[in-house]
């Protein structure tokens, strides 16, 4: 029973997660790596193994990604990058066909989480409320101004006089002019949520982003809120939701009101807190999908108020030639 984890990257904390978590339940079991160039990859030089592949978008792609799972024996596959979920999710029933499980959430899902206005209206259904979207010739500064499929905080401006805005603002047909949030007045929390194979929430750890770095949460900390009894209500059941999503919202500080931002159907960056916390989904991954046992829900099962504090490490490898 091994474990691949794709677009491995800097993951280095997740991959390290699901080695320590395999082999409590399967001692032989391995956990491996792609990425474009696994050589400079700090995750995949810490991996059991690891395997060099092409873009997602190439066409080769999906035939080279199935000879590494049916050569190297895995029978499961954990996404960890926006671009290849949606490829991944089409694509499932090719890799079940060879008794290879993938962690990933449905198609449609997946397509309303990578267009920001669809899933505004995804939260809007829910009764969850949403930053309000402004056009662009009648707007209320302050604004905030952001793609409707951008990730890791590229290309997001905000805007709090006019001669901040350029004419790139304006002709740049994915920019969302938004409803500016004060940071003096909200909080912002991303919401590790995990879902069963029936697609109903079984834990949610919310955690404040005290610090982001690149678009990943660099300081943070668990809180048992309002945000908990709040999504259990909202989001109980969420059609084609599987494994962990990371839900951003902004949380008024004194009060409950919440604003939703937008849904990642994958483990985000900031996870390795949920974690050891005691959320652990990378556990219950294997439980689910290489063991076939039923995940129950478990709200009361990770630390209140633990703080992480990042800082950067080094992968030395020995021997080393470019």
């Amino acid at each position: 029973m091994n474990i691949l984890i794709t677009s491995a990257g800097r993951r280095v904390s997740l991959l390290k997660m699901f080695k320590e978590e395999l082999i409590k339940v399967f001692p032989e079991g391995q956990v491996y790596a792609t990425d474009m160039n696994p050589s400079l990859s700090a995750a995949s030089n810490i991996a059991d193994k690891s395997f060099v592949v092409p873009r997602v978008s190439t066409p080769e792609y999906l035939e080279i990604l199935l000879d590494i799972c049916t050569t190297n024996n895995i029978s499961l596959i954990v996404p960890t990058i926006d671009t290849e979920l949606l490829f991944l999710a089409e694509n499932e029933q090719l890799f079940l066909d060879k008794n290879i499980e993938v962690v990933i959430s449905s198609v449609g899902l997946i397509e309303d989480c990578r267009d920001k206005r669809q899933i505004h209206d995804f939260f809007e259904g829910r009764g969850i409320p949403i930053a309000k979207e402004f056009p662009k010739d009648n707007y209320v500064l302050p604004i905030f101004i952001k793609p409707y499929d951008g990730s890791r905080s590229v290309d997001t401006f905000l805007i709090e006089k006019e001669e901040d805005l350029t004419s790139y603002h304006f002709e740049n047909k994915k920019l969302m002019f938004l409803e500016y949030l004060d940071h003096t007045k909200y909080d912002e929390y991303t919401c590790d949520m995990y879902y069963g194979k029936d697609s109903e929430l079984k834990c949610v750890v919310p955690r404040k982003r005290i610090e982001v770095r690149d678009g990943e949460v660099n300081k943070g900390k668990t809180s048992n809120n309002a945000l908990v009894t709040f999504l259990k209500d909202k989001m109980k059941i969420v059609d084609g939701a599987r494994g962990c999503l990371t839900v951003q919202f902004f949380k008024h500080k004194d009060s409950d009101s919440v604003v939703g931002i937008e849904v990642n159907a994958r483990f985000g960056g900031g996870y390795p807190l949920s974690y050891h916390a005691g959320a652990n989904y990378p556990a219950w991954i294997i439980k689910e999908y290489l063991l076939k046992e039923t995940i129950p829900t478990s709200f009361d099962c990770w630390e209140d108020n633990l703080l992480m504090l990042r800082y950067d490490d080094e992968i030395l490898v020995h021997g080393y030639k470019d």
